[in-house]
């Protein structure tokens, strides 16, 4: 095995995870390309799911989204019957976030920033339909990605033992974040980078 990929073993599954750099994905592919179990072939698939995001083999998020958008619909049906049966916004909004909100940002930071505009609009018009039936303004859906960047990446700056605690380093001036070089969109568009940039924001409209 290359140095640069892991196995590592769940109770019921068996991940291999490889760091690709310089966009050299060589000795990632050569290791999963033949993988065997008691001598039979791992099938390769086009998709998976993974800790409940659906990741697809061309690494984009559209599948992950129209997922998450068709499950969010479906309980927009139950918010409908709850606002016919005269419940309060208080008691529509605690089931909104309950149910609606938490599916369309399950686990949000790791793929909204690489979202298609296609794909995010998909999903701001559930919080909107969810807006009409409740009758209340709530977040949009860039407004929940950002809140949950600048909540994550205060979590890793604030936890020295986290793996990607040292990649969130001061400049000179002690006030704002070293930026993540970027050669791809790919990458720019990724947790790491648009957190740096989020608290780097902050930093400056403070």
């Amino acid at each position: 095995m290359h140095s640069s990929n892991h196995i590592i073993k769940f109770a019921d599954d068996t991940t291999v995870v490889g760091l690709i750099s310089k966009n050299d994905e060589s000795a990632y592919r050569e290791e999963v390309s033949f993988l065997h179990i008691d001598g039979s072939t791992v099938e390769i698939v086009k998709s998976t799911k993974f800790l409940g995001v659906h990741l697809a083999e061309d690494l984009t998020w559209s599948l992950n989204t129209s997922t998450l958008t068709k499950k969010a619909q479906q309980r927009l049906y139950f918010l409908r019957r709850l606002k016919r049966a005269h419940l309060p916004p208080p008691i529509l909004t605690t089931f909104y976030r309950g149910t609606i909100k938490s599916i369309l940002s399950s686990c949000i930071t790791a793929w909204f920033g690489k979202c298609t505009v296609s794909d995010r609009k998909s999903l701001q018009r559930v919080v909107r339909t969810a807006e009409k039936i409740i009758g209340i303004s709530r977040p949009t859906i860039t407004d929940i990605y950002t809140t949950r960047c600048i909540r994550k990446a205060n979590s890793i700056v604030g936890d020295h033992t986290h793996p990607s605690h040292t990649l969130f380093t001061f400049l000179p001036s002690g006030k704002r974040y070293r930026r993540i070089r970027a050669l791809t969109s790919r990458l720019c568009n990724s947790f790491l980078p648009q957190a740096i940039r989020l608290l780097n924001t902050q930093v400056w409209s403070e």
